[in-house]
């Protein structure tokens, strides 16, 4: 497993904290894992849940008609890296 940074484990723990899922520790996700369908189970509806956690915390929003979702919520290491491109931005 890919060592997290920073950022990746503040994202982490949003994720783990803003879904509410218990039995898995920030630090114990992969930064290179699928968020979608992997080990973590996360769907459709958790995406939204993030993104509107993202915003919340980044003030800036996931638009859910980007043609580069798909990409950018591969793995927390893309999503994270999508925050702190726009988070510098905003």
């Amino acid at each position: 497993m890919a060592t997290q940074t920073a950022a990746q484990h503040e994202l982490a723990e949003l994720i783990v904290t803003s879904l509410n899922l218990e039995s898995v520790q920030p630090a114990d996700i992969d930064p290179e894992a699928p968020l979608f369908g992997g080990e973590l189970g996360l769907d459709s509806i958790d995406a939204l849940e993030i993104a509107l956690a993202v915003s919340k915390r980044y003030g800036f929003q996931l638009k859910s008609d980007n043609p580069d979702n798909r990409t950018i919520f591969t793995s927390l290491r893309t999503l994270s890296d999508h925050i702190e491109q726009h988070r510098a931005a905003a």
